[in-house]
C-alpha cells in the first residue's frame, strides 16, 4: 500500500507544486524596528484533516476528479484499533484524520493549509508541514498588521477543524534597540503569550540575541552522548570501517543546520565542536573531517540547490556579476547579517570559483 502511496504523492507533487505557497522568509525592510515570532502549536494536526473539505480544496488546486475521489475513500470510514497487551479494543470506525505514519499525511496536510497564508507585506507565515511561524516585522512600533494576521490564523483554523494549542505556543521578540521598551504580549485563542528568550524550531534552537551558545551546547550533549557508543564499539575491537559508519550519525548531529549557525559561531564554541571530532578521531585511529570543512561543503551544496531552482524565494540574492565569474558581494552593515547564510554563501562561492 505504502508503494501506491508514493505513487500517488508523486502524482500530487507534480499537479499542486505550482500552486504552493513560496514561503517568502528573506523579507527585509528599510525602517523595521523589531521582529515578533509566533511559533504556534497545533493539537494532533494530521488527525484533523476532514476529507471532504480537503477534496474541495486539492479541486481548486487542480487535482483531478478521480484522484480526489480515490483520496477522500482513502481516509474515510477507516477501522481502527487500540491494543494494549494481550487486550484488543473493537473496532471503530474513523473518517476525520490521516492515518499515522502515512506516506502520504505531510503532503495532505500541507495541501489542506495551502489557502492559510499572510495578506500583510510586513508579516511572513512560514510553514513546514504542521509547524508554522507567524514572523512581524515591526515598523515604527506599529504592530497593527501582526496582531491582525495572529488573529485571523486562529478564525482561519477553527473554520478548517484545526484546533491551536496556546499552552505550547511560544512567541520571541528579537529587538537590538537601545533603549527599547518589551512590547505588550499578545493574546492567542483567548490566552496571554508571554515572550521567551529562545525556543527550538525544527530542532535548531534560536534565541532572541540571534547568538548560536545554547544551540550548539544542546548539539555537544547530543553528540557526546553517541560517542559512549563509540567507544565500545572501540573495545570490541570493530573494524575501523565500521566506526567510521557509525560515526556519520555523530556527525549528522553536530552538522544539523551548520549552514545557518557556523558563520555566526563564536570561536570558544567552534573550538567545543571541534575537540568532539578530535575525540572520535583518537576512538578510531583515522582523520575525519573537519567542522570548517563541513560546513564549505554543505554551504556550496545548499547554494547550489537554490540557484538552480527558480522557484526559491532566495535565488534572487546570488546575482551574478556582468563578467559571469563572481556573485555580487551582498552589503552589510552588521555583523550578525554579514555572518547569516546568504552574505556567507556568497563570499565561499566567489572564493570557489577564484
Amino acid at each position: 500500500m505504502k508503494s501506491f502511496e508514493r505513487l500517488v504523492l508523486s502524482h500530487l507533487k507534480d499537479i499542486t507544486d505550482p500552486f504552493l505557497d513560496p514561503l517568502q522568509f528573506a523579507y527585509r525592510a528599510n525602517r523595521i524596528t523589531y521582529a515578533r515570532i509566533l511559533c504556534v502549536d497545533f493539537s494532533s494536526a494530521f488527525n484533523t484533516i476532514i476529507p471532504a473539505l480537503l477534496q474541495e480544496k486539492l479541486s481548486q488546486l487542480s487535482v483531478p476528479d478521480s484522484t480526489c475521489r480515490w483520496i477522500t475513500d482513502f481516509l474515510s470510514d477507516r477501522k481502527q484499533r487500540v491494543k494494549l497487551g494481550k487486550h484488543v479494543s473493537d473496532s471503530q470506525s474513523i473518517s476525520t484524520g490521516s492515518p499515522q505514519s502515512c506516506v502520504l499525511s505531510p503532503l495532505l496536510f500541507s495541501l489542506y493549509t495551502n489557502s492559510c497564508t499572510s495578506s500583510h507585506q510586513s508579516v511572513k507565515l512560514l510553514k513546514f508541514a504542521d509547524d508554522t511561524t507567524l514572523i512581524g516585522l515591526i515598523s515604527d512600533g506599529d504592530e497593527s498588521a501582526y496582531r491582525w494576521e495572529a488573529d485571523h490564523l486562529v478564525t482561519w483554523c477553527h473554520r478548517n477543524n484545526l484546533e491551536l494549542n496556546a499552552l505550547k505556543t511560544v512567541e520571541m521578540v528579537v529587538d537590538f534597540r537601545k533603549n527599547s521598551a518589551p512590547p505588550a504580549p499578545i493574546t492567542f485563542c483567548g490566552s496571554t503569550i508571554d515572550p521567551a528568550e529562545s525556543f527550538r524550531f525544527l530542532g535548531t534552537i534560536i534565541s532572541q540575541d540571534l547568538k548560536w551558545e545554547l544551540n550548539i551546547s544542546s548539539l555537544i550533549k547530543k553528540a557526546q552522548q553517541r560517542m559512549c557508543f563509540l567507544r565500545q564499539l572501540k573495545k570490541f575491537n570493530l573494524p575501523r570501517t565500521i566506526m567510521v559508519h557509525f560515526y556519520s550519525a555523530i556527525e549528522s548531529i553536530l552538522t544539523s543546520s551548520i549552514t545557518i549557525w557556523y558563520s555566526a559561531a563564536t570561536a570558544k564554541d567552534k573550538g567545543r565542536l571541534q575537540r568532539v571530532i578530535r575525540s572520535a578521531e583518537k576512538v578510531i585511529g583515522c582523520n575525519l573531517p573537519s567542522l570548517q570543512d563541513l560546513y564549505t561543503s554543505r554551504t556550496l551544496r545548499r547554494a547550489g540547490k537554490i540557484v538552480a531552482d527558480p522557484s526559491h524565494p532566495g535565488r534572487k540574492l546570488f546575482e551574478t556579476l556582468p563578467s559571469g565569474r563572481r556573485l555580487r558581494s551582498i552589503r552589510t552593515k552588521t555583523s550578525r547579517h554579514k555572518n547569516s547564510f546568504f552574505p556567507s554563501a556568497t563570499s565561499l562561492i566567489n572564493k570557489a570559483w577564484t
